[in-house]
């Protein structure tokens, strides 16, 4: 998500679900790792109050929960400005939750039957952080990305491409400010992993803000390519091959030198439609199910290389399979170019 530019270092990514590094305690494995560049000091939010107003979405199963507010509603005009907090549980850290179960743990019982027993466990503030994601502040726009909706598959022709979807999503898209404030250095420098400088095949590698960097289980990175005007798979042509070969190469290279995890854990890929129209790749760890990371939406990275390879226009032709929010009006424009 990644997905009104947001102030600098922050980062509005597809979101589906972006995700905002836990502050606090790194361990000596973590640290030796590389993993985590996070702060313990105190910080606050960008506004004062959050007043709920709505659950745009919520996960038992992903323990995720997005929320959006009025803030800011003792200053100004009394009528506040809209925000949207996202909540989600972090995963666990096996070395610290060994550390905990040794020793004892505050617990209070639920149940016990034969050998079976359910407690409630309450662990140490080191240990029961929740990664915030602040997004402020926003727009209906945004509102709308983040309410969980009915989806729809479509299938979308070249020709419905050049004369439906682009036209649609150019005027309707977020800003991308953020991203020429990464590439530019003007925020998030200090969080950058590799970086080919090369104008035209270059880019830079940066932590996903899904990942909070504490744990290898949902390694997420995305890399952000240095040229301006490529806006998305459809874009694509063999011109691209040198800069798509060089993301996945020393994109792999790099994660497994900063983070031990070799190309044969990773998946990499991109995402059809993006979240935002500045072409990136995205580099999760295999077994992590990242948002977006489904047929419908995920083109593999190698796969996309070898499709340009045999056809230099193959995605410029090609029909492609993408899903749409039910009440999103480009499902609407292409049901109906599709019925006449």
């Amino acid at each position: 998500m990644a997905d009104a530019a947001p102030p600098p270092g922050k980062r509005k990514r597809e979101q589906d679900a972006a995700g905002v590094e836990a502050a606090g305690t790194e361990d000596k494995e973590t640290k030796e790792a590389g993993i985590g560049n996070g702060t313990s000091a105190s910080v606050r939010f960008p506004f004062s109050g959050f007043r709920v107003k709505k659950v745009l979405r919520e996960s038992a199963r992903d323990k995720i929960l997005f929320l959006h507010g009025k803030v800011n509603e003792a200053s100004g005009d009394g009528n506040g400005e809209d925000a949207v907090v996202i909540l989600e549980k972090t995963p666990f850290q096996v070395e610290q939750v060994a550390q905990l179960l040794m020793g004892s743990p505050e617990l209070q019982l639920q149940f016990s039957n034969d050998i079976y027993s359910t407690y409630h466990m309450f662990p140490p503030r080191q240990l029961s952080d929740i990664k915030t994601t602040v997004v402020y502040p926003v727009t209906e726009k945004h509102l709308q990305k983040y309410l969980r909706q009915d989806l729809r598959l479509v299938r979308e022709t070249g020709a419905d491409h050049r004369n439906i979807t682009l036209p649609y999503l150019v005027s309707q898209s977020l800003s991308i400010q953020w991203v020429d404030n990464i590439l530019d250095k003007k925020a998030e420098a200090d969080r950058i992993v590799f970086e080919n400088p090369d104008p035209s095949d270059g880019f830079v590698l940066i932590p996903d803000l899904k990942w909070n960097q504490q744990q290898l289980d949902d390694l997420y990175l995305i890399a952000i390519c240095h040229r301006r005007g490529i806006r998305s798979l459809r874009d694509l042509t063999a011109e691209h091959l040198p800069l798509l070969r060089n993301i996945l190469q020393e994109g792999q290279e790099a994660i497994l030198q900063r983070y031990q995890v070799p190309a044969d854990r990773l998946r990499v890929y991109l995402h059809y439609l993006p979240s935002y129209y500045h072409l990136h790749v995205h580099f999760t760890a295999l077994g992590f199910e990242a948002p977006g990371s489904g047929v419908e939406r995920a083109h593999l990275l190698a796969e996309v290389i070898e499709n340009l390879e045999h056809d230099p226009e193959h995605y410029q032709r090609r029909t492609l399979t993408f899903a749409l929010r039910a009440d999103e009006p480009l499902l609407q424009l292409l049901q109906e170019a599709h019925k006449s």
